[in-house]
Parts: C-alpha cells; structure tokens; sequence
C-alpha cells in the first residue's frame, strides 16, 4: 500500500526524526516499562551488494533491444528512480532541466545547467558527452541537439513516464518532425524483470521492514497514538539498517480506510491495529502489512482475518509463470466474495487492485487488477494484499512482497501466523 499517500495527510505519520530525542524517548518504554524492546536492534548482518556498473551499462544495452524493437530512437529520461536504475544517478527536480538522453545506437548524453556541471561530472558514468545549458538559455534546445546528434531528429522518442510536461512541450516544439511515444515499452520493459542483485536488495529491505513492525508491536500500550506507533516503526527502521519512508498507522474503525483517516486516534482495549511499513537499501524498496488485535479479538475479527488471509494466499497460488495478472486479482476476490463481502470493489469487501508491482519505486508497473492480461514472468515483484475493508466496524490487510522464481512464486516474507500472533 502507498503510504507516502498518506504522510502528511495527517499527524498520525511522522517519521522518527521529525519528532524530536522527546518524545522519541517516552515512546520507545514498552508497554511493561522497562528497556526499550527496540533497543536491542542492531543493523542486520551481512551486508547486501550494491548494483554495479556492469550491470547497469547491461540494462542500458536491453534498453537499446527494446527501443529497437519498438522503433524508438532515443529515451528521455530526467531525475528519479529510472535515471537511478540505468545510470546509478541520484538527482533532486527543480524547475532547471537536468537529464539524459539514451539512444538507441551512439553514447549517452546529459543536459545539465552550467553552473552544475562540476557536481554533475562527480556522479555522471557511462558517457563523457554532458551538455550545459546557462541560465538565458533553452534547455530544450540542446536537448533537441542531442538527439539531432544521434540521428534521431525524426524517429520516435521516448519520454519517460514520469517526465514533467513542460519539458516535454518544451523538446516537442524544437523537434516539430520527431514522433513523441512513451518510453515505458522500454523503462518498464526493463525495470518489471528484477536481476538477482535486485532481489538481494529487496530481501534485505524486507527483512528489515518486517522485523520493524514485531519489535514495535511489542511497544503498544493504551493510550498510545499513531503518531508514536509510527515514530517506533520508524526508531526500529533505522536500527536495522533501513532508509524509512514511513509507516502508516492507524486504530480501531479506521483501519477500514485503506489509506487511514485524518482524525487522530489512540489506542483502547479491543482496537483493530494496522502497521504498513517500508524502507529501502540501496534505493529497493519493502511493503509490509500486519493487522492484530490490542487485546482479545472478537470471533468477527477472527473470522475476517481469516478469511484475508486465505485470500492473499490464493492471490499467491494463483501467481505462476503463464498465468496473468489479472487472475491473481480474481483468485483473491473470489475467496473474499465467497465469505459474504463485495461483490467486485462494493465494501464490504475489497476496494482496490490485489498488488503492485514494486522494485525502485514502492508502486511500479504491473500490477494485479483485472483487466490486466500481462503475463507473469521469472524476475517479477509484486505485493499480494487484497484488503478487507468493512465501513464503521475495521479493517484487515495482510501484505507481503514476493519475486516470481524459475519454480512459481516465492514470498519475501513469511506469512502472517495469526491475528494474536501478527508476526
């Protein structure tokens, strides 16, 4: 689930740095008093690889297949996770262009304001050839340059999806005999099939996140609120190794919003308790859910959970080489639908896609939702999380990530064991 949706919505999601040494420290006690269960937490041991540049300049050759394939001649592509994933650059957007084109056939090359050029040398690999562009000048036109350069000045050009408009009408109106396409074909193309480097990371993240959520649900206590539920997840986070971006807390009936709700919640005997959690290593990112119970559960509560829980597993069943996403969504929706809840996205029941893609960015292509006749593959990554969302009573999601092996699915994490017992 998206949590950064959620960060700033409301002060219920703040991570632990935002708050202060404070009230980090009054939160971290543990419901008994006493040591801090997160204090024992120590970075996860051994480390996990970063992506290497052979690697990278590998995808950047798939890049090139695919753009042959699809009759593009160059991609666009500015600051974000595909500029990361092919080049291994991390660069903020502003209202100045930066960027770099890949071409089908000839050398990258980058478009830079001058007066960074020598902090964009420092991180630029793979190419020789950066372009400036000073503070009077077009950017759009030394991009239009470029792909004059490579031959491309009436080809097909891909932009990245994720490339802002003004940049776009920007390079469209100096290249008025170019045919502009998304490059997705290619970014996602490539970006969908994880490599072994890629799942390495994404375990570590996993493992991260998940022991996060069991060391902070040993913290709650009544009265507690999200806020400090969050600041915990976060605490432990970090402890571990992780880079968090956030968890998404929320109480009781609210926990049948997906996203959580704007209204401030503390915690009480008997409330539902959901922790949505992520972080990232080396830019990878986790997306965990666990749903339990402050105190007894009620046999509703049970039997809901229940029933969640056998619909995430038969999304997981259902996700073999060869069969489509959209299945995957069916097999969910068909255990939840069987218990009484829906039909299709009606609530009672389940009101969104079963999963996401996920890899560099926590929601990326593709997806299981029905209509989606992509086939799965070996490499893929997915959440599987079909929530069950029951209005002015609660909520339960159960979340894991899992990556499509040579043998079918295989999950990050273990399952949920039970509602008492959520990690």
């Amino acid at each position: 689930m998206d949590r950064r949706r959620f960060v700033g919505q409301t002060a219920g999601v703040l991570g632990a740095a935002a708050l202060g040494p404070t009230l980090l420290d009054a939160t971290l006690a543990s419901a008994q008093g006493g040591p801090s269960p997160l204090a024992s937490l120590r970075p996860i041991e051994p480390s996990v690889l970063p992506i290497t540049d052979d690697e990278r300049r590998a995808r950047i050759e798939k890049a090139r297949r695919l753009m042959t394939d699809s009759g593009i001649g160059a991609i666009f592509l500015e600051g974000g996770t595909s500029m990361f994933y092919f080049t291994g650059v991390r660069w903020g957007n502003s209202e100045r262009t930066f960027g770099v084109v890949i071409p089908a056939h000839g050398e990258l090359a980058w478009i830079t304001p001058a007066f960074e050029e020598q902090r964009a040398r420092e991180l630029i690999k793979f190419s020789n050839d950066v372009r400036v562009w000073q503070e009077d000048e077009s950017p759009y036109r030394v991009i239009a340059q470029i792909i004059r350069d490579r031959g491309a000045a009436t080809a097909k050009i891909g932009m990245e999806e994720r490339v802002r408009f003004f940049i776009f009408d920007g390079v469209r109106q100096e290249l008025p005999n170019a045919q502009f396409v998304s490059a997705t074909p290619v970014t996602a193309g490539c970006r969908m099939i994880k490599s072994p480097a890629e799942i390495a990371l994404m375990q570590r993240a996993n493992d991260i996140t998940l022991q996060a959520i069991g060391a902070s649900f040993k913290t709650l206590k009544e009265g507690m609120t999200q806020r400090q539920l969050s600041a915990n997840v976060g605490e432990a986070t970090t402890r571990l190794g992780g880079v968090g971006d956030g968890a998404l807390v929320i109480f009781g009936k609210y926990t049948a919003f997906p996203h959580g709700s704007i209204q401030p919640q503390k915690l009480r005997e008997g409330d539902v308790v959901l922790i949505d959690a992520g972080c990232t290593v080396d830019g990878y990112t986790s997306d965990i859910t666990r749903t339990t119970v402050f105190g007894k559960p009620t046999q509703r509560q049970r039997d809901v959970w229940e029933t969640e829980k056998r619909a995430q597993s038969a999304a997981f069943a259902a996700a073999q080489i060869g069969a489509t996403c959209e299945s995957v969504d069916a097999a969910a929706r068909k255990v939840i639908t069987a218990a009484g809840f829906g039909p299709d996205y009606k609530v009672p029941g389940l009101p969104h896609r079963t999963g996401h893609g996920i890899g560099l960015d926590g929601h990326e292509w593709t997806n299981f939702v029905r209509g989606n006749t992509t086939k799965i593959q070996p490499g893929m990554c997915f959440s599987d999380e079909p929530t069950i969302a029951i209005y002015g009573e609660f909520g339960i999601r159960l979340e894991d990530c899992l990556h499509i092996t040579d043998a079918g699915p295989k999950f990050f994490t273990p399952q949920s064991p039970s509602i008492e017992k959520p990690v």
